[in-house]
């Protein structure tokens, strides 16, 4: 029997989600406590690999076992959170076809980055603080230039092993948001000071999404002009790109599936 599950976790206390010899991963810890509870070796496949310290909410991963399991779906979830660390939470845990394939099945993936301008104890751990002024309109035209299908091997690390480097990307955009802290408890916010870039692409390739902020961001200092994004597509070379920016401030926010495979 295949089952989906839908979590959420905190990437801060793992090196990614991929397992990893010799290193605390996400989905090494799922399965270990899937394995425990349901007594039975569980592999468990997600719905794309983040790197170490990336950040995801509604993440889909999907597990199979020889018989179905006879725990109702809510018990089975709260024995599951009971044995997890408090960095990663399930949602809910669904039988679906055994044609389902959590990462295969995607249409899309998206992503989200997290910029704050201002000293803010409460924004350190999930985003990436900006000591300089950036062009929001510059980035965003920069941004423009990314969509499409491309090859985007100059955003890939090197070293990737993917078969392919060529995605298609339907949105990347940059937009000022106010956290939640500041809307609910009034921490002081004036305008700009936070803004979010958000990506969705049919796939994404290994540090692709941080090579691409970290580079949209030269644009947005004055160093390279929005043109360069498309200079950098044509190029392929990772080490004209810029700089990897840290991975604490990156969410995988969901991944879509039609109605018959979910």
């Amino acid at each position: 029997m295949r089952y989906s599950i839908r979590l959420s976790y905190d990437g801060s206390a793992f090196c990614g989600w991929q397992i990893q010899n010799n290193a605390r991963t996400v989905q090494g810890e799922l399965e270990k406590a899937l394995s425990t509870l349901l007594g039975e070796a569980i592999s468990v496949t997600g719905a794309g690999r983040t790197d170490s310290e990336v950040n995801a909410i509604n993440y889909i991963a999907h597990f199979e076992t020889t018989d179905a399991i006879s725990m109702e779906s809510g018990k089975l979830c709260y024995k599951l959170n009971a044995m997890l660390a408090h960095e990663i939470s399930i949602h809910e845990i669904s039988e679906v076809s055994d044609e389902f394939h959590a990462r295969f099945d995607a249409r899309s993936r998206e992503y989200h980055y997290f910029i704050h301008f201002r000293k803010d104890p409460f924004c350190e751990r999930f985003s990436y603080r900006m000591r300089y002024p950036l062009d929001i309109d510059a980035m965003n035209k920069g941004a423009a230039l990314l969509l499409g299908k491309h090859d985007f091997s100059c955003f890939e690390k090197v070293g990737g092993n993917n078969a392919t480097s060529i995605c298609t990307i339907t949105e990347a955009f940059w937009s000022p948001y106010i956290p939640a802290h500041a809307s609910m408890m009034g921490f002081p916010v004036n305008d700009g000071e936070y803004i979010v870039f958000r990506i969705k692409a049919d796939r994404f390739l290994r540090n692709m999404v941080r090579a691409i902020v970290g580079s949209l961001i030269e644009i947005g200092r004055g160093k390279k002009d929005p043109s360069w994004i498309s200079e950098l597509i044509a190029s392929g070379s990772r080490s004209d790109a810029g700089q990897s920016v840290p991975g604490k401030a990156l969410f995988f926010t969901g991944a879509e599936y039609s109605n018959a495979e979910r």
